[in-house]
């Protein structure tokens, strides 16, 4: 095995004894992410100057993959360096995602203490095709055994509805488990797609068509004039933001981050949701999740969602957010954790329009203010990262010899170590939620992962060729 251990140093201040926010929710861990990847790709820098390495982003997503292994992905890729705004600043960085080991099982929990946890990266998977992609006017990326890799840059697609499958460009957004721990679901802005990838090799091996009603079809590289040029369709970078898997591996749930365009887009409160099922690899059911109106009554404004995860096979947990915080430069407001139940909602799928999908949405309860734990727990509204995007449930750990479950949040900093002078890493926080928060949830069984290699995951002598489509 291939491991490396990475960055992992909490601020001493933010670990002091400190109440919790919520009874039965409480901060127990953080654990960051820093340095270089096992990618192998150390010989060119991006568009940008970058290095094709770098460890950043991870929070875009988490996926518990049993046992004390987690999978991690950033987005597109390093874009906030400004090179090249006819692509949004994008560049030829490789989807991927970071196979991690936490450190849960060998860690020591105490009630009112934050523990500092050292993740160790073993496995670093980039996303490919065995078929050719269209890479627009963006460099072609391909591998010395035969792989079409996937590019964040915003360019590479063809002419046509934005679903198209074929299309290179891929904003990763939610990553979650097949159930027998051989494939990865991974849902996606740009298209907005889900695709399930072979876990050891990245290799794509299913996509699953969603309506058309969430698709555009005036594409560009530039994200303002896609939404401009539009009006059906999901919102450009606002696509399908977070997915689930139910614990039985069944079915698929993604969410999407804003509402479509034909839906009122920005400026209106409900999303939607979506679930397929796998085996047949259609989708069944839409659903209304509205968001909280975190403006006024006469100039309402609202957040994001960024992830869902479930609780069982109908109930799920939803992070709705602000864009505020660590990385904005701002101060936090707006990070919680709601609980939906979709067993008897109204499925949406004939409805549209704003005032439509707002009447049927389904109804929603507060879980965890994760501003108000944070802040308990030594954090300031400045301090709170901006961007908490990913959740995922854990093994099970003893707090002060109770057991507990555990749920990962983390967040995505954008590849920007430091913002403002301060810190910005890629942390994990791990919540201790005690039985009584979630009565009815079921652990996905995953089967225990194997060891992964460079060898075993095809990197090794990787010769990655870019060439100008």
């Amino acid at each position: 095995m291939f491991a490396k251990r990475l960055l992992a140093v909490v601020v001493p201040a933010l670990l002091a004894s400190a109440p919790t926010a919520h009874a039965g929710v409480s901060l127990i861990g953080i654990g960051q992410l820093a340095g270089t990847d096992l990618s192998g790709l150390v010989q060119d820098k991006l568009e940008n100057g970058v290095a094709q390495n770098i460890v950043g982003g991870l929070g875009s997503a988490i996926a518990w993959a049993g046992g004390d292994t987690f999978l991690m992905t950033p987005d597109r890729g390093p874009n906030a360096e400004p090179w090249n705004s006819t692509v949004d600043d994008t560049t030829s960085w490789i989807p991927r995602f970071q196979t991690v080991s936490l450190g849960l099982a060998s860690a020591s929990f105490s009630a009112g203490s934050v523990t500092t946890l050292t993740p160790t990266l073993t496995a670093t998977t980039l996303l490919s095709s065995s078929t050719p992609l269209n890479y627009g006017s963006a460099p072609v990326l391909t591998g010395g055994n035969g792989q079409h890799y996937f590019t964040g840059r915003s360019d590479a697609f063809a002419a046509g509805q934005s679903t198209n499958s074929d299309n290179a460009r891929l904003d990763l957004e939610g990553i979650r488990v097949a159930a027998n721990g051989q494939s990865v679901f991974i849902s996606d802005e740009y298209g907005p797609y889900v695709y399930q990838f072979d876990k050891a090799t990245g290799n794509r091996i299913a996509a699953f068509a969603l309506p058309a009603k969430f698709a555009v079809s005036k594409l560009s590289s530039q994200g303002n004039t896609e939404i401009s040029g539009n009006t059906s369709g999901r919102v450009a970078n606002k696509g399908m933001e977070g997915l689930a898997i139910t614990p039985d591996g069944k079915t698929l749930v993604g969410i999407m981050q804003s509402p479509l365009l034909q839906d009122g887009g920005t400026d209106a409160s409900t999303v939607r949701i979506v679930t397929i099922d796998i085996a047949s690899g259609k989708v069944t059911h839409e659903y209304a999740y509205k968001l909280d109106n975190i403006g006024t009554a006469t100039k309402p404004k609202y957040p994001t969602v960024s992830e869902i995860v479930a609780i069982n096979d109908h109930e799920f947990i939803v992070d709705e957010r602000d864009g505020k915080g660590l990385g904005d430069g701002s101060n936090a407001a707006v990070k919680r954790l709601y609980k939906i139940d979709l067993a008897g909602a109204t499925d949406v799928s004939t409805l549209t329009g704003a005032a439509a999908l707002a009447s049927a949405a389904v109804g929603k309860s507060l879980f965890v203010d994760l501003v108000a734990l944070f802040t308990a727990n030594g954090f300031t509204p400045a301090t709170i990262p901006a961007k908490i995007e990913g959740l995922a449930f854990g093994s099970d750990v003893l707090v002060d010899g109770v057991l507990q479950h555990t749920l990962l949040v983390a967040n995505d900093n954008d590849f920007l170590d430091t913002v403002g002078g301060l810190a910005n890493p890629s942390r994990i926080f791990v919540l201790g939620v005690t039985g009584d928060m979630l009565p009815t949830y079921s652990a996905q069984q995953i089967p225990e992962p194997a060891s992964l290699s460079l060898a075993a995951l095809g990197l090794g002598g990787l010769l990655l060729r870019r060439r100008k489509a």
